[in-house]
This record gives C-alpha cells, sequence and structure tokens, in this order.
C-alpha cells in the first residue's frame, strides 16, 4: 500500500475559561485622578482564554473553547466572532438573563494600563458538573489550557484528570487575587504561566530580583507543576530549567496597547509546545515574539496572524 501524501492530524487545543467584551479606553493627555479625562474608545472580544484561543486558531491549530456567556447581544457577538476565525465553541454556556463579562481597561497616553475591572461572574458557572458533563469533548484534546477564572473546585477537577492521564494541562493565571483560586497540590500540571505581580501575591512577599523569582519558582516546582514561565514585561521572561531560572530578553517595539499580550504569549508558547514539547526556550522565544506584535495592534488579538508567523521570529531567536 502506498504511504499517504496527507499531513498528520494537528493536534486539537482545549481552552477553558473566560470570554468577555474588551473595553478599552486610551487617555488623549495625561491622566488626572478626580476628574474627567477625555478618552479615545475601542471595544473587541476578549478574555483569557478566548484571547489564547483566537490566536491559537489563527496561527493554524484547531481549537475548542468552553466559556460562558450571556445570552445577549454581547455574547451573541462573542460566540459568532469565534465561529468566523476557526474556534469550536459547541460545548459553551448561554446563560438566560445574564449580562456577558467584561474587561474594562484605563490606559495611558502611552497604550500602557493604568486600571483595570473584569466582571467575570458567569465562569463561576463553569463548575465541575459542567466539566463532567463536557469530558467526552474534552477527552480528544491532546492540549488542555484553562485559565484561572475557573472556580477553585473545577481547577482541581482539571488536575486530577492530569494525573490520571498524564496528558498536557497548562494553567494561564490572569490576576493576583485570583491566584487564590490555585490549589495548593499542583502534581499533574505540566506548565503554569503567570506575571510577577501574580507570582509575588503566591509568595507572600515582594520578588525584586533573579534570586527571590527563582526561590518562588522553585517553591512552586515543590508543590509539584513541571515547569513555570514568568512574564515580566519588558524584562521579558524566565523560566524554570533544572533549579534555576533562564532568562529570555523581550523584543524592542513600539507599543500601541498592552492588552492581550499576556495571553498572546501564552498562546504562541502553547503553539510551540504543541509542535515541539520538550523545547520550553523557543517556546518562549515563540511567545515573547507573538507578545510583540500584539503590543503594536490595537486589538487584543493581532489579526494579521498565519501559521507561519512564528516561525521566522523563532529561527531568528535561536541563532
Amino acid at each position: 500500500m502506498a504511504s499517504s501524501l496527507l499531513p498528520p492530524p494537528r493536534a486539537l487545543v482545549c481552552c477553558l475559561g473566560g470570554a468577555n467584551v474588551d473595553r478599552k479606553l486610551t487617555s488623549l493627555a495625561p491622566l488626572q485622578m478626580g476628574t474627567s479625562n477625555p478618552v479615545a474608545q475601542q471595544e473587541t472580544p476578549g478574555g483569557v482564554a478566548r484571547n489564547v484561543a483566537e490566536n491559537l486558531a489563527r496561527l493554524g491549530l484547531p481549537v475548542s473553547l468552553l466559556t460562558a456567556v450571556g445570552d445577549d447581544a454581547s455574547g451573541r457577538a462573542l460566540l459568532e466572532h469565534a465561529a468566523a476565525v476557526g474556534i469550536a465553541t459547541g460545548g459553551s454556556l448561554r446563560l438566560a438573563d445574564q449580562v456577558t463579562g467584561s474587561y474594562t481597561a484605563v490606559l495611558d497616553a502611552n497604550g500602557s494600563m493604568v486600571l483595570a475591572m473584569a466582571a467575570m461572574a458567569l465562569c463561576e458557572a463553569l463548575t465541575p458538573d459542567y466539566l463532567a458533563g463536557c469530558r467526552p469533548q474534552r477527552a480528544q484534546a491532546s492540549l488542555t489550557v484553562a485559565d484561572l477564572n475557573l472556580p477553585a473546585a473545577s481547577l482541581q477537577v482539571l488536575l486530577d484528570e492530569a494525573r490520571a492521564s498524564a496528558a498536557p494541562l497548562v494553567l494561564v493565571a490572569v490576576s493576583a487575587p485570583k491566584m487564590a483560586r490555585l490549589p495548593q497540590d499542583l502534581n499533574g500540571l505540566s506548565l503554569l504561566v503567570l506575571n510577577r505581580d501574580e507570582l509575588e501575591a503566591l509568595a507572600g512577599e515582594p520578588l525584586p530580583n533573579l534570586r527571590a523569582l527563582t526561590q518562588a519558582c522553585m517553591a512552586l516546582r515543590a508543590r509539584g507543576v513541571r515547569d513555570v514561565v514568568v512574564t515580566l514585561g519588558s524584562e521579558g521572561v524566565a523560566h524554570t530549567a533544572g533549579d534555576r531560572l533562564q532568562r529570555h530578553a523581550a523584543p524592542k517595539v513600539k507599543v500601541v496597547d498592552v492588552t492581550g499580550a499576556g495571553d498572546a504569549f501564552s498562546a504562541g508558547l502553547c503553539w510551540s509546545l504543541s509542535q515541539q514539547p520538550q523545547d520550553l526556550a523557543l517556546a518562549c522565544q515563540r511567545g515573547l515574539a507573538l507578545a510583540a506584535l500584539t503590543l503594536q495592534s490595537p486589538a487584543s488579538v493581532c489579526p494579521d496572524l498565519n501559521p507561519n508567523t512564528l516561525l521566522e521570529p523563532a529561527a531568528r531567536g535561536r541563532g
């Protein structure tokens, strides 16, 4: 029998967590507290898990999104947009008489975040019972990516399943306050992605230097997670490599809007690990490349992505 000329099936990624409307207000002048400020306004699809899913879909991976939206105009628009970019949302909840979640960011004139407010209560509907109901759908995934908008009990279910199946599980932090949702026992977790503020929330103290960051990451590894990636803004990223941290510098770019850059990093990381699962350093470089593209876009997800987007930046990064 002749060998097949068809490419091997691509890995399915299942993303679980938040989907919301991003409302971004960018100041047109230096911000003044206690008074009204003139701003430019923009509204785009958002949410950590949703942003990761859209990035992955635009990069050519088959991806499903399990989330909760209201049965309102915003919820319908989010699901329609997801379908248009190739995200399967068949298992997602549409909750009657509920308002779809929102994320409102106030940005300064340089595009840096001054304040953000997230209304993500609908994610509380992503319960262990809900996860059990969509277990057959989730079982098809070769990689699961969940954000910490999920209830703590649901995160525990995902960890228990990962321990039992040895299937890769990536958890992505969403904010310092929600780090309290992270279970104590992290055995079964392949990768935890978080920023410095979120790691400091876990550590309960400032982490001003590489030594302190290393100690905090090693404490997480002692709780069972295989690897940790810490994003450091303009300073790049650091990831566990044995008993130390390996650093990677961030590309220098002109920042238009920081919203979604961290989610783009997580997506680039996961895209790379789906291709080359043993190379975390390469994955971080690809994540940084995707974050850099997003920083230069006014959208929460850069619309100009394709399956070849990360190949050249990554090759240059390794050279």
